[in-house]
């Protein structure tokens, strides 16, 4: 029961991130982390924040690649 509710937030998290990336990405609007006056929590959140672009890269990645997806053209 523990590690499934463990792996459950760790999942929550990942998307959490990557939809900030996402955002990040489409409307160049950011979490400020130097905000954030504590240099540990400070770093914690820029890794979490750069975890949610490394999954955003591969998404895009493998949807470039797929046949199953297609760029409209706008």
């Amino acid at each position: 029961m523990a590690l499934g509710r463990i792996a459950h937030y760790a999942i929550d998290a990942a998307l959490l991130s990557t939809v900030l990336a996402g955002i990040r990405r489409s409307s160049g609007f950011t979490p400020d982390t130097n905000s954030i006056s504590d240099a540990t929590m400070r770093s914690v959140a820029e890794r979490f924040l750069g975890f949610g672009e490394t999954v955003f890269d591969m998404a895009q990645a493998t949807a470039v690649n797929s046949q199953y997806f297609r760029k409209d053209k706008r």
